[in-house]
């Protein structure tokens, strides 16, 4: 299958059967409902925006600024996606390769899983964060139970660019974002 800049859409919902890895690349909450946070709440016009509306989302009910769309990260994130389908693997690219941007993975089961799910398990992590300074992010004591999702809320980061791609019976994802979070000794807002 071709290298996709975000066709998310075409992927079924059946979460018992699938596998799932998340892998996350190398902060206290206020609630704020907004104007911004309702226009969020409408269907978006295409995948990117899909994609887009979910971490703004999120990131509008933490107070943080909206992140906008690049089409060279998602351009980016699709040539790794497709990379990492070729070979069958979950792993982060070589931070040098990415121009100071940061990197969010996710792995499942073809077919199984759509965009708004993959993404979810991301913010599912919400559970374990803390607002803190990096890497001191985590109730559990290890970042890396967090890590998606600091990078979503990391107030900083303004731009994301996203895409899927499949091979060897998975599905990848792969969300780029610029200027990447999970900065050392930096709190997340």
């Amino acid at each position: 299958m071709p290298s996709m800049a975000i066709s998310f859409a075409r992927r079924g919902a059946a979460l018992a059967s699938a596998l799932a890895l998340v892998l996350s690349a190398s902060a206290q909450a206020r609630p704020v409902v907004s104007a911004e946070a309702a226009a969020y709440a409408q269907p978006p016009a295409s995948d990117a925006e899909r994609v887009l509306a979910i971490h703004n989302s999120e990131r509008a009910r933490l107070g943080l600024p909206p992140l906008r769309w690049n089409p060279v990260l998602a351009r980016d994130a699709g040539q790794w996606a497709r990379e990492l389908a070729v070979r069958g693997v979950a792993q982060h690219s070589a931070a040098a390769s990415r121009s100071g941007h940061g990197e969010n993975l996710w792995m499942g089961t073809a077919g199984t899983w759509n965009t708004q799910d993959m993404l979810e398990m991301f913010l599912d992590e919400r559970r374990y964060f803390r607002a803190a300074a990096f890497p001191y992010v985590s109730l559990t004591g290890d970042w890396t139970d967090v890590g998606h999702y600091s990078q979503i809320v990391w107030r900083d980061t303004r731009e994301i660019g996203c895409a899927v791609d499949t091979g060897k019976g998975m599905d990848v994802l792969v969300c780029r974002y610029f200027p990447a979070g999970n900065v050392m000794g930096q709190s997340p807002f």
